[in-house]
């Protein structure tokens, strides 16, 4: 295969996504020129508004701030949630008792719980980490448990022949296994944690890119409050992205 096949397959690939793109953002320019500035601002204005506040420092330390938050409460989650699946998924008796509670909280609108948390704790650092917490560390249990509930008994049995101890069947059967699965549970989790980051700094804080919003919308700041939204899809899609690769390259044996 040459140099010019390969490039014109990869053309072929990708130019559906970008001429997606240019169109939204065509029509989010044009959207934008015909509605009030109130409600709806141009693509451009947004980019110009981005600008701005990232020169001025402010869409730095407030990104810094929601960062630090997010990537705590995601942490958190997957250290709390993927080892939790796993000794659920060998335990049928605890997961049968444990199976409707887990349900039921993981379809519980975790924004409900927010004033709870916030007459419990207070403002601060903790209970907006533990806010993000709730809304990541549901999926990827779920989907741990599914995970390690999948494996066929024949596995086990092999390796119990080898005399393999318990240790070293979490090891070498279950997490590798597993790992496609939680790997999903932590992709859907990365969306809910940016949501429990935005709707926790809405609520709980003076500071971070919900802030920002809020402070944005208040001052009547259209393509300000666009602009944050802009920076929050873009690290959503990229770790995303990034979870994609991660699963990929750790359970190549699923494909």
């Amino acid at each position: 295969m040459t140099v010019r096949t390969v490039r014109g397959a990869a053309i072929v690939r990708y130019l559906p996504f970008w001429l997606s793109l240019a169109a939204g953002a065509a029509l989010w320019e044009i959207a934008g020129r015909e509605s009030s500035p109130a409600f709806l601002v141009p693509l451009s204005t947004t980019l110009v508004r981005l600008w701005q506040m990232l020169i001025g420092g402010t869409l730095i330390a407030q990104t810094l701030d929601s960062a630090g938050l997010f990537l705590t409460g995601l942490l958190l989650s997957v250290l709390v949630g993927v080892p939790a699946g796993l000794l659920l998924a060998r335990t049928p008796t605890l997961r049968t008792a444990l199976e409707p509670y887990i349900m039921i909280l993981y379809a519980t609108p975790m924004v409900a719980l927010i004033p709870f948390i916030l007459s419990l704790m207070g403002f601060g650092f903790v209970p907006k980490v533990l806010v993000v917490f709730l809304f990541g560390v549901f999926p990827i249990l779920y989907n741990t448990i599914e995970g390690g509930r999948s494996v066929k008994p024949e596995m086990i049995e092999v390796a119990r022949s080898f005399r393999s101890g318990e240790w070293a069947l979490w090891r070498d059967v279950l997490l590798p296994h597993t790992l496609p699965f939680a790997m999903t549970g932590i992709r859907l989790a990365i969306g809910r944690c940016l949501v429990g980051m935005v709707a926790a700094e809405f609520l709980l804080s003076s500071n971070g890119l919900g802030q920002l919003i809020m402070s944005a919308s208040q001052n009547f700041d259209t393509g300000g409050v666009f602009a944050a939204i802009f920076i929050i899809c873009l690290i959503g899609l990229a770790l995303m992205r990034l979870g994609l690769l991660l699963e990929n390259r750790f359970a190549q044996w699923r494909i």
